[in-house]
């Protein structure tokens, strides 16, 4: 039940805020997650590359070093709790016969400074034998063995549902509008939903964690947004890799990369490019001419036949160019989780620990629950089911035997349980992220209307109040026989 009084407010749910609130849920903490969106997880966690990094980029005396290969290492157990898609695959850092191969050596001890295990420098032979698409150009690379691939969305999801499941309050379309603050001590938030009151406040907004840290009068965290684009390629496709491929790095991005998604996509990108507006996700023609010459230096055949989308992301970079994670000098009880920019999806349970250590010595109370609910129930994927086994589903309920998305092969049941969820989804892309309806080769082309439609339903609302995602974008904006109805009126 809602209410106006708790120890921890947390503003922003995607993975940073999300990790938290899971963390924090172990103990016996009135906790409220605020999240501005309709959703969890619709900001830079939804449009990122989609890897758990091993941690030999990061610079060792940074946050980002000292986090990664921590929160590489929780995930593997986390999304075994959690039931969240991921696949250890590996990833390589290749070297071309033009570029400075000493970076492969330096990556290497950095690595080993990280305490990242399983690094090794691969010869040419290796290369070809195991990313036999891969340019005769490739000279060697640096093998992370316990790099990986995830759904981001989903592991921002399942943190946050088992958050909730274990006493977390989530409100969404909740936007924070100030920090109150009495005698250098918070007190709690001003919302569009009212006012509340707390006795620590947990920045984790995002690209918007400078805004909110201005509102308690801290200067020194300025996000400047590094936009990167995207091509996703169709699951059905002909053209394989088998790893998470990078080129030498530079000092801002880790260059083009080629990696192949949990559910076997192929996603090449991103650009690295500062943009002036947090909220410009636009593609452009350069960026993206961009993305593909740099994937075509590693994959010559590549080409783009099988693209089914591009896409845009934002990264919360400070100018630091490290995460800032810290107790506020100036008003007790406010923490930045600031900065989270890659590889802040495999730094974010890491992040969660910090946080509450950060927490513990700034005076709260960490009392453990007795009863804390560790797993979350493994939700159906019939595109992940052989026939026989959706048959069997089928079987139990009937309402698995009718497929909405054909692409994806996502049944009725599916999305109807996903908005009946712990942290229900109630726009067409929340639908998306959970069950993929919308996601294949006709992008929504065929199920976007069923999915509309299902949602009107089971919210009970007309068709026309159902958004794609955010407030202005409502999926149908008149009935046609209503619309002629009124037209014949005014005649």
């Amino acid at each position: 039940m809602s209410k106006d009084k708790y120890d921890v407010i947390i503003i922003g749910a995607g993975v940073s805020g999300c990790a938290v609130a899971w963390k924090l849920a172990r103990y016996n903490l009135d906790i409220l997650l605020l999240e501005k969106a309709p959703d969890v997880a619709t900001g830079t966690t939804k449009a990122n590359t989609a890897i758990i990094h091993a941690g030999y980029n990061a610079d060792p005396e940074k946050q980002k070093g000292r986090l990664n290969n921590k929160g590489n290492v929780q995930i593997k157990q986390i999304v075994k709790d959690l039931s969240v898609p991921f696949e250890e695959i590996g990833s390589l850092v290749v070297g071309m016969e033009d570029d400075d191969l000493s970076v492969l050596d330096e990556l290497l001890e950095k690595g080993k400074k990280n305490g990242v295990e399983g690094l090794e420098i691969v010869d040419k032979e290796w290369l070809q034998r195991e990313e036999p698409n891969l340019s005769d150009k490739a000279v060697k690379a640096l093998w992370a063995p316990t790099a990986g691939i995830i759904t981001p969305w989903e592991f921002a999801l399942a943190m946050a549902e088992n958050a909730v499941v274990n006493g977390v309050e989530l409100k969404l379309e909740t936007e924070v509008l100030d920090v109150y603050t009495e005698n250098d001590k918070v007190t709690g938030v001003k919302t569009n939903a009212g006012d509340f009151t707390a006795d620590y406040v947990i920045n984790a907004a995002g690209l918007y964690a400078d805004d909110v840290a201005r509102m308690v009068g801290i200067e020194k965290i300025n996000i400047h947004p590094r936009k990167g684009e995207y091509y996703i390629y169709d699951h059905a496709k002909d053209f394989e890799i088998n790893h998470v491929l990078f080129p030498i790095p530079t000092k801002i991005s880790k260059g083009i990369v080629c990696t192949k998604t949990i559910e076997d996509n192929l996603l090449i990108g991103p650009t690295s490019d500062f943009v002036d507006s947090k909220e410009d996700l636009a593609t452009t023609r350069d960026g993206l001419d961009h993305v593909f010459k740099g994937a075509k230096k590693m994959f010559p055949n590549l080409t783009l036949k099988d693209t089914i989308r591009v896409f845009a992301g934002l990264r919360a970079a400070d100018t630091t160019e490290d995460f800032v994670i810290e107790a506020a000098e100036n008003v007790k009880g406010f923490v930045n989780v600031a900065g989270i920019q890659s590889p802040g999806l495999s730094s974010s349970p890491a992040v969660a620990d910090l946080v509450a250590e950060i927490l513990e010595n700034e005076g709260l109370n960490l009392e453990e629950k007795k009863d804390v609910i560790e797993t979350r129930e493994d939700p159906a994927r019939f595109y992940e089911l052989s026939n026989e086994e959706r048959a069997a589903y089928a079987e139990k309920d009937k309402d698995y035997g009718k497929i909405i998305c054909r692409c994806e092969t996502v049944s009725y049941k599916e999305i109807v349980d996903v908005i009946n969820g712990p942290i229900p989804a109630r726009t067409v892309n929340a639908v998306k992220r959970r069950t993929r309806a919308g996601a294949g080769r006709c992008q929504g082309g065929f199920c976007g209307p069923r999915v509309t439609q299902i949602i009107a339903d089971e919210l009970g609302i007309e068709t026309t109040e159902v958004r794609l995602e955010k407030d202005t974008s409502n999926i149908v904006k008149y009935k046609i026989k209503g619309l002629l109805g009124s037209q014949g009126d005014e005649e």
